[in-house]
């Protein structure tokens, strides 16, 4: 298939939105896989994730304990919270109870649902995020370790909505309810995301906290709607209505990079999938994500990977090829 102009960025259906464009290209992809009840005293050691994960409270509160945090963190009913580090952790309905380990709780038969005790006080649904193994870094590096959305503060009601949907889905066992709790699991993964955006006192520089600031919001949709033009600082500063020192200096605070730079990286994220994904010539990539010229294409994505992009084309095939062996 060959690459026209617009292919990058229409072919995924992207449009003005930075967030939903990284979401695409992580592939990612949120997925609830069990839960448990429990009432009286108990706790569960859940191991070191090795994907993102998150867990929401359904009904009644729980203690969790999080390795490398100094006391326990309270979730109450409709808080949700998200591991992005791999790190284990303790769920207990108060701190000291001795844990169970979760392995030797839901491994038996391949279960994934679990009662402790008489299971009438607390209910938790869990899951996790799927992201792509090349790609997926950009999304898994810019979040802390773990994240707690109180539910009672921030955007309640659509948590609300969400676990009260998917608690239905998988207790009624309707026809699609395996794709629907798959589509509610993706909302609640997003719903996350924005909470964490408007509520997080400090953000490390990077592409997240430049999308999670407002003033930079245009500035950010331009350069994703149209990644191959070729902008200019004063375009960028106009549509944002700051000066051009003005918006030099906050997107460089924000982001960690200065504009034409993050548009410059997020061209090389686009070209690495189209070198993934699709078989057109290195030229046409090229064009397609703003380049004059394939040599000038290729300098710019060996000065920013390490790789010309034959080598990492040719890399990926392979990797692909030994992962199907596999």
């Amino acid at each position: 298939m060959l690459v026209s102009a617009t292919y990058l960025r229409d072919s995924a259906e992207m449009s003005a939105d930075p967030l939903s464009d990284i979401l695409k290209l992580t592939n990612a992809e949120s997925l609830v896989t069990g839960g448990f009840t429990a009432g009286g005293p108990w706790a569960i050691r859940f191991p070191a994730p090795t994907t993102i994960k998150f867990f929401a409270v359904v009904r009644g509160h729980c203690w969790a304990s999080i390795d490398g945090e100094q006391a326990p963190v309270r979730f109450g009913e409709g808080d949700v919270g998200l591991m992005a580090a791999p790190r284990s952790f303790v769920l207990a309905s108060e701190p000291g109870v001795v844990p169970v380990d979760a392995m030797t709780l839901f491994s038996p038969a391949g279960k994934s649902t679990a009662q402790l005790g008489d299971g009438n006080e607390f209910a938790h649904i869990g899951g996790h995020v799927l992201l792509d193994v090349k790609s997926g870094l950009l999304l898994a590096n810019v979040l802390p370790a773990w994240i707690r959305i109180d539910a009672a503060k921030t955007h309640a009601a659509t948590f609300r909505w969400l676990l009260d949907q998917l608690v239905g889905e998988r207790a009624d066992d309707q026809p699609g309810a395996r794709l629907a709790s798959a589509h509610l699991a993706q909302l609640l993964f997003i719903q996350i995301l924005r909470a964490h955006m408007e509520t997080a006192a400090v953000m490390p520089p990077g592409w997240f906290r430049a999308m999670s600031d407002r003033r930079l919001a245009p500035a950010m949709a331009l350069m994703h709607d149209e990644p191959a033009r070729s902008w200019h600082l004063e375009e960028l500063a106009d549509a944002c209505a700051m000066s051009r020192t003005t918006f030099a200096l906050r997107f460089r605070t924000a982001a960690g990079v200065a504009p034409l730079t993050y548009l410059a990286e997020w061209r090389m994220r686009l070209a690495e999938r189209a070198l993934r994904e699709d078989k057109s010539p290195v030229s046409l990539i090229a064009q397609s994500i703003g380049y004059a010229s394939e040599s000038a294409f290729s300098n710019a994505f060996k000065r920013m990977t390490g790789h010309s992009p034959r080598d990492y084309r040719n890399s990926a095939s392979l990797s692909g090829t030994s992962s199907a062996a596999e």
